[in-house]
């Protein structure tokens, strides 16, 4: 029974593979963003890479992460005439972690104002620095001609910023978005219906369900999203809009007509919330088996015994913690019997422990799914935190910036993750935190239970991407998969005119009524004077 119950998923394999392997190689421009993100566009990369399709990367100059030179693709570096303010520099994030945990020891009201205005600040910077790639392509004839020529089947793009899908739109090609994150929150907002009563807003760090307080905070979060992206994200564009695309332009309507949004979350993690035909779920397409340690790794991984190995990594937007919080950290982690592997860059922390092994890189993967490890410290980043999932190692969070709140606050409602905040963090309270991973089973047991979920699944997240990569290239575009919805003004969208022309259709006809019945008891008061 269990042999014949296993050839429908053989058939559909086979269906999908067949199906896959029929479209010849395609040419696919590509739009990345830069740090963590471009660690996730290279899987994809990779994998359309070995299906033979032809790479053309678009990257700055001043690059950290997505290097120039590379056998996966061909890169066009761009070098904007005007860079504002800093721009993107590794050492920013630091700054914002800075300003991230002063926020935290805010009371709620302030911290949500200050909240907006670092924002407000934050989209600014990044969104000009943007500006001024997408200019710079745009005034590039030599660079558009070429382009134009090389006849490319679709646009692959990371929408956070909206550079990739202008320069989409100017070239009239397909997009297809490898995306979490858009102008200043979450995608799913932009392209499905997701009411405030129960998908939670951005940085709100609440989950699905909500009290009366925390469904109106929510609605005035999503209120503030929606503000920052009109008056502060718009103008940034209007002039470009202005001179390189035709009269009424709107950026918003461009982002909303890709053909396919390959959003990086599956429902094993986010919370259930409506969805679109255009929508395909790819959360933890990155992850794979672990690979052999190198032979000193692997020592001292075995040298745990029983006990096991705690890892800690917190990505690679912040490479130091304040010194206080270090200390508190490897103090914690030196009072555990487990061993610990964590990376670390700056100055060695005094408290460090004989159990503990620093590193300034780490094969977290690899690492995840050895049997040793027990428990992750997580500064919670998407990754990262699928990882886990996928490899079924519960974790203890220590969010830094931007959705590392709301990722870890998933998890913890599923009972599979702990969540000590930063601001407030001691040696105390980061070890009886840990120990409670450690020690308590129904951590292990709820993680173990996610990655069953995440891994009962007919195909893996990255052949599902690629096949909806080659699907728009096969049928050139998914416009069948949009909805009408998407090209609607707003107050079309929610029936505002509608709901306007029946009240007006309905208070017609009320006054009609009124004035027909006095002009009926008029000419009877008439009458009966008459008779009188």
């Amino acid at each position: 029974m269990g042999v014949w119950g296993s050839w429908p998923h053989f058939l559909l394999s086979l269906f999908i593979i067949f199906k896959v392997s029929s479209c010849h190689g395609g040419k696919i421009l590509v739009f990345p963003e830069d740090g963590s993100h471009w660690i996730n566009m290279e899987v994809i990369l990779r994998g359309l890479h070995t299906r033979g399709h032809q790479l053309t990367v678009l990257r700055l100059a001043k690059s950290w992460y997505i290097p120039e030179n590379s056998e996966l693709y061909t890169s066009i570096t761009i070098t904007p005439k005007d860079t504002p303010g800093e721009g993107f520099r590794p050492d920013i994030f630091s700054v914002l972690m800075e300003q991230s945990l002063q926020l935290h020891k805010m009371t709620p009201i302030w911290r949500f104002i200050e909240q907006q205005k670092v924002r407000a600040g934050i989209l600014r910077t990044f969104h000009s620095t943007h500006l001024c790639m997408i200019s710079t392509i745009l005034e590039d004839r030599n660079l558009l001609a070429k382009l134009e020529n090389y006849s490319f089947d679709l646009v692959l793009i990371d929408p956070a910023f909206p550079a990739g899908v202008l320069l989409a739109q100017y070239l009239r090609l397909p997009m297809v978005y490898n995306v979490r994150w858009i102008n200043a929150g979450e995608a799913h907002w932009t392209v499905a219906p997701s009411p405030t009563s129960y998908v939670p807003i951005f940085d709100s760090q609440f989950h699905d369900k909500m009290d009366f307080l925390q469904r109106t905070e929510n609605l005035l979060r999503y209120v503030a999203t929606l503000l920052q992206e009109q008056l502060v994200i718009m103008p940034i564009y209007k002039d470009l809009l202005q001179r390189h695309f035709p009269p009424g332009a709107d950026l918003l309507s461009m982002q909303r007509s890709a053909d396919i949004w390959m959003v990086r979350v599956d429902f094993v993690f986010e919370f259930p919330r409506p969805t679109m035909p255009n929508v395909v779920y790819i959360g933890g397409f990155q992850c794979r088996q672990a690979k052999p340690l190198s032979a000193e790794l692997e020592a001292f991984m075995q040298s745990s015994g029983d006990n096991g190995v705690v890892v800690m990594s917190l990505g690679t937007l912040v490479s130091v913690l304040p010194v206080e919080m270090t200390e508190a950290i490897a103090e914690a982690f030196a009072l555990l019997p487990q061993k610990v592997v964590w990376r670390y860059l700056g100055k060695r922390p005094s408290a460090v422990g004989n159990n503990t092994l620093l590193l300034d890189w780490l094969p977290q993967n690899d690492l995840l799914g050895h049997p040793n490890t027990h428990a992750f410290v997580s500064h919670g980043g998407t990754n990262g935190l699928y990882e886990a999932i996928y490899h079924g190692v519960p974790v203890l969070g220590l969010p830094l910036l931007f959705d590392q709140f709301d990722n870890l606050i998933r998890l913890k409602v599923r009972g599979a993750a702990q969540i000590v905040e930063p601001a407030t963090l001691n040696t105390k309270i980061f070890l009886e935190a840990l120990k409670d991973i450690l020690e308590n089973p129904s951590y292990h047991h709820n993680m173990q239970r996610l990655s069953q979920l995440h891994h009962d699944r007919p195909l893996s997240p990255l052949d599902t991407a690629i096949f909806w990569i080659e699907y728009v290239i096969r049928n050139k575009g998914a416009a069948h998969l949009r909805v009408a919805g998407y090209s609607l003004p707003w107050y079309s969208y929610h029936s505002l005119d509608v709901a306007f022309f029946l009240l007006v259709l309905s208070g017609s006809s009320l006054w009609a009524s009124i004035s027909v019945g006095r002009l009926l008891c008029i000419k009877a008061c008439r009458r009966k004077r008459k008779v009188e």
